[in-house]
Formats: structure tokens, C-alpha cells, sequence
């Protein structure tokens, strides 16, 4: 006897073979014609207890009367029939149900939350998308459970795109960039299935080949671990427009579905850990998916010929007029992972005799009018600009409004003859979005190569598409444990910085010598026991240089009683004085209830919040990634010794990030935060200056 593939609910409801819609007003009647409109094969069935049809099709009075079991289900009663019918649909044995209606809890009152607790109780098996979701759109299979309008068509393959919003699904759907859209699902408030249940249901689709995500809030990072090591496994790319950046946006979100936004920091750290590409904007999202669905990601060039390195995407652009090869230029500047590759003299060879004397072989390439009308010639030089050195090439070209002219289509058919020839990756990018009609888009895809829309838009996408292969290619590092998730301790404290200090350096990380002293005299005599200079500080002062409670480079005794005598403290702690700075880092890790703790590695002192010098990590970090991100800031050019100055040790900061990481590992859930500000970067060594720990000192003893 041969395997019986015994389907999920969920694959069930996402893949139906049979359709019911339980209701009978107009948003029912939507579902069962877009079904119709969109060649949907399989039974289409409704039910309502008193009307013989539902816009054409035959009515049962009740689940149980559905001459079959239905695969996927629209429910589209009011909320308080919706569980009945959701418990109905579990006892007959279907597999899935959409959700309509709304009023559970995505509102703040907690009758909507008993409502939703009641839905998921009657559920059982039954697969759950909602509530309060528009429901999907099946592309592949024909199956639109969507009560409204939509834009989609239907495609043998494409990317699946999941939103918690109903409206941008629908917006999304109208989109005429040629994005093919695969599948199509809202997820509304996410009472039973979540993005990482379905994302890897779509993706197990062969017919799917990338996911794009819009998302409001991340609810469970584990769950978002398995989707992402799930993807990885297919070898498909997630791209994720995230919002909830500004304090307006993130009360929207709140309002909306009930769920947590989090910190933006910890958010956009989680989808850099999960190899996800984020995005900022929906053109931007469309684009990306587009790219990857057309090409994937995108190789890095060869170190052979790209000026850029293996690690950079080695461009190659083509266009008929040097304004368009200096907007790419320009444009491309903002992506360093973007470099245009060096011309080798085999190809300038080339280039000449196609182009003539009039003409510099150059990239970006102006390859001017004069074979404008010359296919042939158009086509050598389209060939010419690729290579295994080169990861894209791009064709600027923007078509004119109404009919393509046989000069369009010369080029066009060039492109495609260059593309198949060589089996190389192209793009043929319009300047401005309204200049690549989706008829031309369509037919680029169909001939594998992808239609770009916009300089900004589409540079970002090539950007994030090599961006994606690096991670790949890096997967067989040694990579970081599951993300230190921990909840937030209620009864907190703020450790003095001597204790901060003294806790820290238990595991390791360097501390200046320092004693504390309960009044001025007492700090004199500490100063000439430690030898000076010496530094002095104010305890128990927040902000301690706005407030006047330190004083660096004190070098004698009467100095140490002058600058305790203007300081707003009586307590002090007196410090040796650290020379030879080189920089001054920020190293600080917070407590995101959402996505664990975030490691912040920044410019320090007091220039932090002034330059903005930032990059985030989920903990734990490895060493590699720590590396990574200290590279990416602005400051790293100070670190590697700036204009013939020394340099700091690279290895020294490491080592004093990891033991700050170390601490909070060896102590989560007792800590909310823990800063180092500044870490004082010289030549040789790395040492914490200042410190803070937030904390639940009990829970904090419990651990040592």
C-alpha cells in the first residue's frame, strides 16, 4: 500500500479543496463570487438557517446538514454566533475557519478578551485565522476567501506576502508593479495562528518563493526563531516591513490588534538575528520580494572583478544617457554593500568595438544613442556587461506612456536575448515607478529578469538581496544560542556605581582601582592612596557631568577638597585617572519585554545621544557578530586609528562586551538594565569607567 499524506488543518484551510461560507449578508456574497471570479475548481458551499441560496449557491440550514466536509470555512456571522459555528465546524471535521467578524480582543474591554478566550476554547482542532481578518487569497489554487474587492491575479508561482491589517492586504493586492503575489493572508488578532505557523506552512508551498511579512508587533520570538530557521532550511528569503517606530504609530498598533509592539531597537535587532531583510517602506517591500522572486539572493562578485570584494554586490549598469549612469551612481552611494565592478580589458575590448571612438567604456555605462536601433549591437553589449564577477546587471530604461514603439521593443527584445544567452542575472530599472508598465513587467518576469521601479526602491532591494546571500553564506559560522528572553522583574533598584563596578568585574571585565569616601577629607586621603591624577565623582548624582558631580585630572590633595566642595553630593568616589583614550564606547543591555535583551554598542561619553552611533544585537551575541557591528559604526574608523593616530584594541573591547553580555546571561530575569558609559578605549585595554545596573537586588543575590 502507497503513504497517505494525511494534511494539517492548517495546509487544510490555506489549500482547500472544499469551501463553505457560513452567513448570508453581503460580505458573504463577496466570498462565494470572488471564488467564482477566480476559477476556484472545487465545491463552493453556504449556510444559512432560513434562504434557499447565497448569491447562486444552494443553502444548507446548519454545519451539520453540508452535504461534505468543507477544507476551509468563511464565517461571516456576528461575534457572538462565531463561536458556535467555530465549535460546529470542529465537531464535523473540518479543517480551518476565517474569522469575519470583530469585536474580541483587539479592543481593551475585557468582555472582548472572554469572547476571544470563548472562540479559542470552541476551536479544538479547527485551524483559527483571525478574527477580525479579511481572511486570504490563493493565487496558485484559486481560493479567495476575501469579502471585498482585491487586486490579485492568478500565478503559477509567486511570494506569499501575511499582515496583521486587512486594509493593507488590500492595498497591497492593488499593486501594479508585477509583484506576483502567490498567497495572500491577513491574520487580524492572531488568537490561535500566528505568523510563524502560517509563514511556514506557505513556504513549504514549492510554488512559493519568497514571504514577505507586515507586521505590527512580534509576539513570540521563539515562534519567529522556527520560522526563520524553517525558511532557512528552504533556502527562502523573508523580507519584513516593520512598523511602529514613532510613539503615534505604536499607539495605532496597540489600538488596532492588541498586541505589543516593543521596542523598535529589539525588533530590528530580532529580524538582523533571523536573517530577515527589513524594509521601510511598502514600494520598498514590493521591490524586494520582486528581486528575490525573479533572481533570489544575490552573489557577491568575485574578487577578480570587483573593485568592491567578494562581500559587496558587484553592479553592472547600462544606460543610453550619462544622467541616468549618474543618478545610479549617486543612488548607489547610500548602500555600501552595493559597488560598481572594475571593467576588465577584455571587456573595455568589447565595449569599444561595439560602441565606437565617441564612447568610454566605463560602469555605469553611457553607452549612448548611436546603436539606439541596432538589436544586434545592443545585445553584445547587454552580454558584454556580465560575467561571474558581476552580480546584476542593470538596463536603465523607462517606457514611453501608451503603445511600445519598435525602438522599446528593440531594446527590450535585446535584453531578453542578452539574459537567455548568458543565463545571467538582469534587471531593467525605470527611473520613475510610472515608466515600467505592468504588461512589459510581466513579460520581464516571464523571460527572468527582473522589472525594477525606482532608483531608491530598487537599490535597496539589491542591496538587501546581496545582503541576504552574506548572511548565508556566513550560516555556517558558529552561531548564538536561542535569544535570552526573560520577564520583567517587579521590584527594581538602581546599584551604586562602585557596585555596579565591583559586580561587573566578577566576570572579568576591568574596572578602574577605585575607594569610596563618606565626605571630602575622606576623599583627600583616598585620592593619595590610589596616586594621582585621579578622577572624583559625586554618589547617588544621575547625569554626573550635566550636574557637575565629576572632575577628571585632579592631581593633588587641595584639588580633590576644591572640587568635592562644589559638588551637589556627600559621598564620593575618588578613581585613577585612565590616559591614553583613543575612543569612548557606549555598551549597554536593556530589557525588552517583547524581544529579550538588546546589546547596544554606541559612541560614548558624552557625545552618545549628539552622534547617534548605534548598532543593536539580540543576546546572546557572538564574538563575530560583535565584530560585525563595532565595524559598522561611524566611530570604527577612530577605533582602527584615525589619520596616522593610534588605534584602540579590538580585542580588549570584545572581550569587555562579552563580559558585560556574560553578566547578563549569568543573571537574567533579575536585570532590567546594564550600562557601561563610557568604556574608555585605548591602545591596550578596554576599561568601564562608569557603570549602572537596574535591578531586582533580590533576585540578583539569588543567582550569585
Amino acid at each position: 500500500m502507497g503513504i497517505v499524506s494525511v494534511r494539517s488543518p492548517l495546509e487544510r484551510l490555506l489549500r482547500p479543496r472544499s469551501i463553505a461560507v457560513v452567513g448570508g449578508g453581503a460580505w458573504c456574497e463577496a466570498v462565494i463570487q470572488r471564488c467564482k471570479d477566480f476559477g476556484f475548481t472545487g465545491p463552493v458551499m453556504s449556510v444559512h438557517p432560513v434562504r434557499d441560496s447565497v448569491s447562486g449557491v444552494p443553502a444548507f440550514p446548519s454545519i451539520e446538514a453540508l452535504p461534505s466536509i468543507p477544507d476551509a470555512s468563511f464565517i461571516g456571522v456576528n461575534r457572538d454566533v462565531t463561536p458556535e459555528i467555530v465549535r460546529a465546524l470542529d465537531a464535523l471535521g473540518a479543517g480551518g475557519a476565517i474569522c469575519f467578524a470583530n469585536g474580541f480582543a483587539e479592543g481593551s474591554d475585557q468582555e472582548g478578551v472572554t469572547r476571544q478566550q470563548a472562540l479559542l476554547q470552541a476551536a479544538g482542532r479547527l485551524a483559527v485565522l483571525g478574527p477580525n481578518c479579511y481572511g486570504y487569497i490563493n493565487a496558485l489554487d484559486g481560493a479567495a476567501l476575501w469579502p471585498d474587492s482585491h487586486g490579485c491575479q492568478r500565478v503559477e508561482r509567486g511570494v506569499a506576502l501575511l499582515t496583521q491589517s486587512s486594509n493593507m492586504a488590500l492595498n497591497i493586492s492593488m499593486q501594479q508593479r508585477a509583484l506576483p503575489l502567490a498567497c495572500l493572508v491577513t491574520t487580524g488578532n492572531q488568537a490561535q495562528l500566528g505568523f510563524a505557523e502560517i509563514g511556514m506552512t506557505l513556504l513549504d508551498d514549492e510554488r512559493v518563493t519568497a514571504l514577505g511579512l507586515h507586521v505590527e508587533g512580534f509576539g513570540d520570538v521563539r515562534a519567529m526563531e522556527r520560522l526563520a530557521t524553517h525558511a532557512a532550511a528552504l533556502g527562502k528569503s523573508i523580507v519584513a516591513l516593520k512598523v511602529g517606530r514613532s510613539v503615534a504609530a505604536q499607539q495605532a498598533t496597540l489600538s488596532h490588534t492588541a498586541s505589543m509592539a516593543g521596542g523598535d531597537a529589539g525588533a530590528a535587532a530580532l529580524m538582523a538575528r533571523l536573517g530577515m531583510a527589513r524594509v521601510d517602506s511598502l514600494p520598498e517591500l514590493i521591490e524586494t520580494l520582486k528581486l528575490l522572486h525573479v533572481h533570489g539572493e544575490l552573489p557577491p562578485g568575485s574578487e577578480a572583478g570587483s573593485e568592491a570584494g567578494s562581500r559587496r554586490c558587484a553592479l553592472a549598469s547600462l544606460s543610453c544617457s550619462g544622467g541616468e549612469a549618474s543618478l545610479i551612481a549617486d543612488a548607489a552611494l547610500a548602500h555600501p554593500s552595493i559597488a560598481f565592478a572594475g571593467l576588465q580589458e577584455h571587456r573595455k575590448a568589447r565595449l569599444s568595438a561595439a560602441l565606437g571612438p565617441r564612447v568610454t567604456p566605463a560602469n555605469p555605462l553611457d553607452y549612448d544613442t548611436g546603436i539606439w536601433r541596432d538589436e544586434k549591437a545592443l545585445t553584445d553589449v547587454m552580454m558584454t556587461m556580465t560575467g561571474d564577477d558581476i552580480s546584476l546587471t542593470v538596463l536603465i530604461l523607462d517606457y514611453p506612456r501608451g503603445a511600445v514603439s519598435e525602438d522599446w521593443e528593440r531594446v527590450t527584445r535585446a535584453v531578453e536575448q542578452a539574459a537567455q544567452t548568458t543565463g545571467a542575472r538582469f534587471a531593467v530599472l525605470s527611473s520613475l515607478p510610472e515608466n515600467m508598465p505592468e504588461l512589459i513587467a510581466n513579460r520581464l518576469i516571464a523571460a527572468g529578469i527582473a522589472p525594477l521601479a525606482g532608483f531608491d526602491d530598487a537599490l535597496k532591494a539589491i542591496a538587501l538581496s546581496a545582503q541576504l546571500s552574506v548572511v548565508k553564506r556566513s550560516a555556517q559560522d558558529l552561531r548564538p544560542g536561542p535569544i535570552q528572553l526573560a520577564q520583567l522583574p517587579q521590584n527594581t533598584c538602581t546599584l551604586t556605581e562602585a557596585e555596579a563596578k565591583a559586580r561587573l568585574a566578577t566576570t572579568g571585565l576591568t574596572v578602574p582601582q577605585s575607594l569610596r569616601a563618606d565626605c571630602p577629607e575622606a576623599a583627600g586621603q583616598a585620592a593619595g592612596r590610589i596616586g594621582y591624577p585621579v578622577v572624583l565623582k559625586g554618589e547617588g548624582v544621575a547625569h554626573k557631568t550635566d550636574a557637575g558631580a565629576v572632575q577628571l585630572g585632579l592631581v593633588s590633595r587641595e584639588a580633590v577638597l576644591a572640587a568635592a566642595a562644589t559638588m551637589p553630593a556627600e559621598r564620593f568616589l575618588v578613581e585613577t585617572m585612565i590616559k591614553g583614550a583613543v575612543a569612548e564606547l557606549l555598551v549597554g543591555i536593556v530589557l525588552d519585554p517583547v524581544h529579550g535583551y538588546v546589546l547596544s554598542i554606541a559612541a560614548g561619553g558624552t557625545l552618545t545621544e549628539l552622534m547617534a552611533d548605534r548598532q543593536d544585537l539580540l543576546v546572546p551575541a557572538t564574538e563575530t557578530d560583535i565584530k560585525a557591528a563595532l565595524s559598522r559604526l561611524k566611530l570604527a574608523a577612530v577605533l582602527d586609528g584615525y589619520r596616522g593616530q593610534p588605534g584602540a584594541s579590538r580585542e580588549a573591547i570584545v572581550n569587555a562586551i562579552c563580559c558585560v553580555q556574560q553578566y547578563v546571561v549569568d543573571h537574567a530575569g533579575a536585570l532590567v538594565e546594564v550600562e557601561i558609559n563610557p568604556l574608555i578605549c585605548t591602545s591596550e585595554e578596554a576599561i568601564a569607567v562608569d557603570a549602572l545596573i537596574v535591578c531586582d537586588d533580590n533576585l540578583l543575590d539569588s543567582h550569585s
